[in-house]
């Protein structure tokens, strides 16, 4: 849901006339290590139910990544909308590390998607997410929200994943429009058009 967010901020901030003139002067601190994060939390997915010693540590590595991801998010907090990405993933990594580094995802929610998902949840021994049970800690903070039709991509997201997504609308939205950069892009191409008018 996160990446689904992200792509609508930019279409909306497109159809703002916004730019993407900021994002080359983009200065976040330890920026090197979110691309990193992302492939080691896609290598383990991929990869975890083949090797029974990666499946019994990866949730060990899942909480490492998001406490490392906590760490940028909070060195990086003055952006605007960091904020609210930090409180979103914060969500996310309590519930993870409470319920032994995965993700609990309700099984009633999991009923909209594909045939199969549900016996994933239910009999899959390493996996990033866990069937949400009545001994779940904090079960509310897990994915149970279901979206669907009308929706083109049928899944479950957490309320963590809604904070996260607004805080990336919010920053995505300052990049493409109000950041000094796409400022002074705009205020050109006025001065330009003002001048082939005269």
């Amino acid at each position: 849901m996160v990446f689904d967010g992200i792509i609508i901020s930019f279409i909306v901030g497109f159809l703002r006339k916004g730019n993407l003139r900021a994002l080359a002067q983009l200065k976040l601190k330890w920026g090197w290590i979110f691309p990193l994060l992302l492939i080691v939390e896609l290598a383990v997915f991929m990869l975890q139910n083949d090797s029974k010693f990666l499946g019994q540590i990866s949730g060990y590595i899942y909480i490492i990544v998001y406490v490392l991801g906590l760490l940028f998010l909070l060195m990086n907090r003055k952006n605007p909308g960091f904020i609210l990405i930090l409180i979103g993933v914060f969500l996310n990594f309590i519930v993870m590390v409470l319920n032994g580094g995965r993700m609990p995802v309700s099984l009633d929610a999991a009923s909209i998607l594909p045939a199969g998902y549900l016996d994933v949840f239910k009999e899959q021994l390493y996996a990033k997410h866990t069937a949400l049970t009545e001994s779940t800690i904090l079960g509310i903070l897990g994915d149970i929200i279901p979206i669907t039709d009308p929706y083109p991509r049928t899944q479950i997201i957490s309320v963590g994943d809604i904070v996260m997504n607004i805080g990336a609308f919010l920053f995505i939205q300052y990049l493409m429009l109000r950041h000094p950069a796409a400022k002074n892009e705009q205020k050109t191409s006025l001065s330009i058009k003002g001048g082939e008018a005269k």
